[in-house]
């Protein structure tokens, strides 16, 4: 697919609500899967992701039936008879590593061409200590995984980098473990999963960068699942960048280690507000309001902010050329193993547009303020790049093309739908 996206012939106004939380929906559709009685699931998200993780818990035996608005989930996991297929899913293949190894069960995890070219040593690595058996690729660091779980064991374990995946499959291993499991990070990661659990009941603890678990059931719930912020920052951008723009996002997630996209644009002086108005499952949920603004600061974001917006760092890239100086982004490595090497892929293709933009080996520095040329681009079959040259566009002189853009449906199936409204 082939997108086209023109340079804004008027400001964006627009009251609007985003797709549901993608990583929101992949927790609750895994934690109904294993308590006791049914759940119910409102406002999912039905991305790509997101049904590879419900395909792969059906195939686990857990039921889906259909209501008015999502679904109604009977949790019960069994060996699953055939391959499990993350599609192009790192939170799916990740959090059921952790979530199976609690089972005596054998299974298989697979993914497309680009999850099987993602890191999975570092989950692999303490569901390992914790008694799971692995076999895979690439000295078990790479899908194919086959694995069998069972009879694990509690340990304490201190992650290598700030990770929700890695973090969220040792504690999902963990209420199905012996004894006390502990998991410590360098910075905070994001938090879904410990709050969750602990709005569930789960014998769970959090103190600082620490979580401590043990086993424990979880019982039966509703869940209505809010915005996604992620989502969200695209629209936000786009009424700071374009003259006479004024948005107002409803019923999004503002949970804290969601929200360093937005805290940065508003440290560089873009007019952003945020407000929370209501409280799910141990989620803060509101709104964001965003207006033009049209003299941004440069910033420098780094260390434990890095977690915080890891996936909004290619469009925040965007939007510090608008900005007057020399903005720098660094420790954030871990954009090299995501759906594709999102430095290398921002830096290149915001280049070809126009922007002053250098690599680093751990993020990039951007110089502005700059007007865009426009012109043609690629996704590299990533859907944060695809919609951030999207936003692009909107700004850029000529517009901007993007070549196979379908990838958006990877988090927001009408995203270019939304953009021509």
């Amino acid at each position: 697919m082939l997108a086209k996206v023109g340079p804004a012939s008027k400001g964006i106004k627009r009251k609007l609500r985003v797709p549901s939380d993608k990583s929101l929906t992949h927790r609750a559709f895994m934690l109904a899967a294993v308590t006791r009685g049914e759940s119910v699931v409102l406002n999912p998200l039905l991305s790509k992701d997101c049904l590879s993780t419900k395909g792969c818990l059906e195939r686990c035996g857990v039921l889906f039936e259909d209501v008015e608005g999502g679904f109604r989930i009977k949790g019960g996991i069994k060996e699953p008879d055939d391959v499990l297929d993350a599609g192009n899913s790192g939170t799916t293949a990740r959090l059921l590593m952790g979530l199976l190894s609690g089972y005596s069960l054998f299974f298989v995890i697979t993914g497309d061409e680009s999850l099987r070219k993602r890191p999975m040593r570092r989950v692999v690595e303490p569901l390992s200590l914790m008694g799971a058996c692995f076999m895979g690729r690439g000295e078990n660091g790479l899908l194919p995984v086959a694995a069998r779980g069972g009879a694990l064991k509690g340990i304490s374990y201190r992650t290598k980098v700030a990770s929700a995946q890695v973090k969220s499959a040792i504690l999902l291993a963990g209420i199905n473990a012996e004894g006390t499991t502990v998991v410590e990070e360098p910075f905070k990661s994001r938090d879904h999963t410990e709050r969750m659990l602990k709005a569930l009941g789960a014998d769970i603890e959090v103190g600082g960068l620490r979580v401590t678990v043990r086993r424990s059931e979880v019982e039966g719930f509703s869940f209505e699942v809010p915005g996604d912020p992620s989502s969200a920052s695209y629209w936000i951008a786009a009424a700071v960048l374009v003259p006479g723009s004024h948005v107002v996002v409803e019923d999004v997630l503002l949970n804290p280690t969601r929200i360093g996209f937005f805290e940065v644009l508003k440290s560089m002086g873009a007019d952003v507000e945020f407000e929370v108005e209501g409280e799910r499952l141990g989620e803060p949920v509101g709104k964001v309001e965003a207006r033009y603004s049209p003299e941004l600061k440069p910033f420098v974001v780094e260390g434990d902010v890095i977690p915080r917006l890891i996936d909004e760092i290619p469009l925040l890239a965007l939007v510090a050329t608008a900005a007057c100086g020399e903005s720098i982004i660094k420790d954030a490595s871990e954009l090299r193993v995501k759906e594709s090497d999102r430095i290398s892929s921002t830096v290149s293709e915001l280049s070809r547009i126009g922007a002053d933009v250098e690599e680093l080996p751990d993020g990039m520095v951007i110089r502005g303020p700059l007007k865009l040329e426009g012109g043609h681009c690629w996704s590299h079959r990533d859907h944060r790049v695809a919609m951030t040259l999207a936003v692009a566009g909107l700004v850029s002189k000529k517009g901007v093309e993007i070549g196979e853009a379908q990838w958006v449906s990877i988090s927001y199936p009408n995203f270019f739908s939304i953009l021509e409204e």
